[in-house]
């Protein structure tokens, strides 16, 4: 099959440029995020583990399996990175007083002055490439729409 039965093709499939599209700019995000997190002298999943503690709400501890639930970790995985950013000094764990049987994770002084740094740098590469993400999820949008009328309609 030469280059432009290739492209025929590929055109036929609905969405497939914009999903396409909307995956390369997923990837080069977490890019960014992968360059800046080992910048800053940590691994892209140590910061996301920061985010997580940082982010669970007012009255929800950051249980382990908390923490697991929200990066989609085993477990025993999610064990294993609070004990890698724990030795790193950037968390810390202490009994829950409520449930001896769980530890509760916060994130120490060093921590929080990290996570603050590649929030922020974060923060700018969205500013910077942002719209363009939105642009191209919005071009699904309103086929997704389309797509969720006309099922509806086949329902009645």
């Amino acid at each position: 099959m030469n280059m432009k039965e290739e492209n025929a093709r590929s055109s036929a499939i609905p969405h497939l440029a914009e999903l396409a599209e909307f995956r390369y700019q997923l990837r080069t995000f977490l890019s960014f995020s992968e360059a800046a997190s080992e910048a800053c002298g940590i691994a892209a999943q140590q910061y996301q583990l920061m985010q997580v503690i940082a982010a669970t709400p007012e009255g929800r501890p950051a249980t382990i399996s908390h923490l697991a639930e929200r990066m989609i970790l085993r477990h025993n995985s999610a064990v294993e990175l609070v004990d890698r950013v724990e030795k790193a000094g950037m968390v810390r764990r202490r009994n829950d007083e409520q449930d001896l049987r769980r530890s509760l994770v916060e994130l120490t002084p060093e921590g929080k002055k990290i996570l603050q740094q590649l929030v922020t740098q974060h923060v700018q590469y969205l500013k910077t490439h942002g719209e363009e993400i939105a642009r191209t999820l919005r071009t699904l949008q309103p086929a997704s729409q389309t797509e969720k009328a006309k099922d509806l309609d086949g329902r009645r």
